[in-house]
């Protein structure tokens, strides 16, 4: 894959980086004439790389931060029901087989339901949090990744051994 910092900018990320630099201005951290040179030089940028560079000795501005916020949020629900689909398919076919047998008796699908889905329950929960702590909560689904993709690892190689 090429360097990112080389692939060509979009008009979109141009008018972005004009509206960081315009809230940077109101808030004083830019003269007026910084901004205006800065913004003609972010107009002729081709790649996001010399749009980075317009914008590095800048804090996060608070819409920035708060768009960023919201695309981690985003990215992590996706994660974490792309994880949890198992265990909510798993529990279907529990369910859809108890009706299928008359729905008679105890509830027995709740064994499957509750080792399955709590973890996801309970992850969605920190992730709705009022202030969640997503550093936690993407650190704890890289380590259950990377115990998945060990494990997975350990099973081929065993297969390619017999």
């Amino acid at each position: 894959m090429s360097d990112p910092s080389s692939v060509r900018a979009a008009d979109a990320e141009r008018e972005a980086l004009a509206q960081d630099l315009r809230e940077h201005m109101l808030a004083g951290r830019l003269t007026s004439a910084e901004f205006e040179e800065r913004v003609g030089r972010a107009y002729e940028a081709t790649t996001r790389g010399q749009l980075e560079r317009l914008k590095e000795d800048l804090p996060l501005s608070p819409a920035t931060l708060s768009a960023e916020i919201v695309k981690r949020r985003t990215r992590l629900r996706r994660r974490l029901v792309q994880e949890a689909s198992g265990g909510i398919t798993a529990s279907g076919v529990c369910v859809a087989i108890w009706f299928a047998s008359g729905a008679s008796g105890a509830f027995w699908p709740v064994w499957v339901i509750i080792p399955t889905l709590l973890p996801a329950a309970r992850n969605l929960l920190r992730l709705f949090a009022r202030d969640p702590d997503l550093d936690s909560l993407e650190a704890k689904l890289n380590s259950r990744r990377a115990r998945e993709l060990a494990r997975e690892r350990r099973r081929h190689g065993r297969a390619r051994l017999m």
